[in-house]
């Protein structure tokens, strides 16, 4: 394994370091911690309190936070709990992992993307259907139980010994592991094990883990991919599946001290594995059928009529959504798929501005404006069908016609789609801004 140069403390917190930590962590924005304070707030409260905080970091004796546990819905429901550091463990937390990450990335198993420079999840769903092409018929998916919130302290940190000659760097980030938990109820917790969702240091300390894994799969010569604490083991035969099933579900257990959750652990056929959002073939890799689904129901959400907001705000929101959603799955659509989903989201939003003019009249005068004849305005207007089936008349879709909907600001799938598939052009890094130059660490 490649050890890390012994002056790494230095390299930490080099006022350079410091500054491109700080720029990150404003970039990300986030919620404040347990103290109150905002990434808005935080320049001024560091030029006062620095000097402070680098002479306890100096002497060792700098103790972090606990970290503001909040719950987030997850995709298949129920929740996952989240750690929020304030916002100077966070500029501390990412100091840390920009050094370390350039210094141990190099080590990490090539068939590891989660969490990595350069690398990204669309690389490992090709990387393993590249796998697939050469024979492999089954998948052993092994889903490790509550990750995060299960990483044993004790293994962690004897693998960190092995990477990191710099106690005092070591030190710190046991500090930050050890560092509790404030509840909603505002009780402090303590932290026995486990790394927090939601600081800058916890991937790489979920990396440094789990490449134990990755070069156990190598010596063993099995083919498999991994993004994060998700990974797929491709074999050849089912019965070898089911052994290597058991296998590495009892080396996770003793050797790592995971637990593997055995209702979504499974062995199958590659024609029926899903890894990453995505169905997996040897030709072709397509959105999962629970992607779809998950897309359907958050837009529906998002364009409900009863949601009282306003369109503008809506519209952002959708926007959001659908611009994160298209970028990740856009690889695996296909252009028909698209076309009728643009088609589909507009009509929802026509519904919704259906709905919003409420009133006859004032429906007669907003079709009219939008340059509707005046019988087909009157017609739609006093027509008892129902919000969904007017959306789709020929008055409603003259008026808030695909232009007049995409000057409200409203994103278009099929745009997007065109510029995953067939990008024409590369956006220019932008400048960096006079705020960004600001020195906030007194050097």
């Amino acid at each position: 394994m490649k050890e890390i140069d012994p002056p790494t403390w230095a390299a930490i917190f080099d006022p350079a370091n410091l500054r491109r930590a700080w720029k990150q962590v404003r970039a990300n924005r986030g919620a404040p911690g347990i103290d109150g304070l905002s990434v808005t707030d935080f320049p001024a409260w560091m030029r006062e309190h620095w000097a402070k905080v680098r002479d306890l970091l100096e002497a060792g004796r700098y103790r972090p936070q606990p970290v503001r546990r909040v719950e987030i819905d997850k995709p298949g429901g129920g929740q996952r709990p989240l750690g929020i550091p304030t916002v100077l463990d966070r500029v501390i937390q990412q100091a840390i992992a920009q050094v370390l990450s350039t210094k141990v990335d190099g080590s990490f198993h090539p068939r590891s993307y989660g969490f990595r420079p350069g690398r990204s999840a669309h690389q490992a769903v090709k990387q393993m259907q590249a796998d697939l092409k050469e024979g492999y018929a089954f998948a052993v998916d092994l889903d490790v139980e509550k990750f995060f919130d299960r990483v044993n302290h004790e293994v962690l940190m004897r693998l960190l010994r092995r990477r990191i000659p710099d106690a005092r760097v070591r030190r710190l980030i046991g500090h930050y592991l050890r560092s509790g938990v404030q509840l909603e109820e505002g009780k402090i917790e303590p932290t026995r094990e486990g790394v927090p969702q939601g600081g800058p240091l916890s991937p790489l300390l979920a990396n440094i883990l789990l490449d134990t894994l990755d070069w156990e799969l190598d010596r063993r010569g099995h083919r498999f991919v991994r993004y994060a604490d998700d990974f797929v083991i491709l074999v050849k035969s089912e019965r070898a599946a089911h052994r290597v099933h058991r296998s590495i579900q009892r080396w996770l257990e003793e050797r790592l001290r995971l637990r593997v959750n055995a209702a979504k652990s499974r062995v199958c056929r590659t024609e029926e594995a899903e890894y990453l959002g995505f169905a997996v073939r040897k030709k072709t890799f397509r959105a999962s059928a629970q992607a779809v689904a998950e897309f359907r129901h958050r837009v529906k959400k998002l364009t409900g009529r009863s949601w009282g907001v306003s369109m503008r705000y809506r519209i952002g929101q959708l926007n959001l959504y659908v611009r994160g959603w298209s970028g990740y799955f856009a690889l695996g659509l296909k252009w028909r798929e698209v076309e009728a989903w643009d088609k589909w989201l507009r009509r929802r939003l026509r519904m919704c501005w259906w709905k919003r003019w409420r009133r006859v009249r004032r429906r007669v005068a907003e079709l009219l404006k939008l340059g509707c004849d005046k019988h087909r305005a009157i017609s739609a207007a006093m027509s008892r069908k129902s919000f969904w089936r007017l959306s789709r008349t020929y008055a409603t879709q003259l008026g808030m016609s695909n232009q007049w909907l995409a000057g409200q600001g409203i994103i278009s799938l099929s745009e997007r789609w065109i510029a995953v598939h067939h990008p024409t052009s590369t956006k220019p890094e932008p400048a960096a801004s006079p705020r960004s130059r600001v020195n906030l660490w007194g050097w």
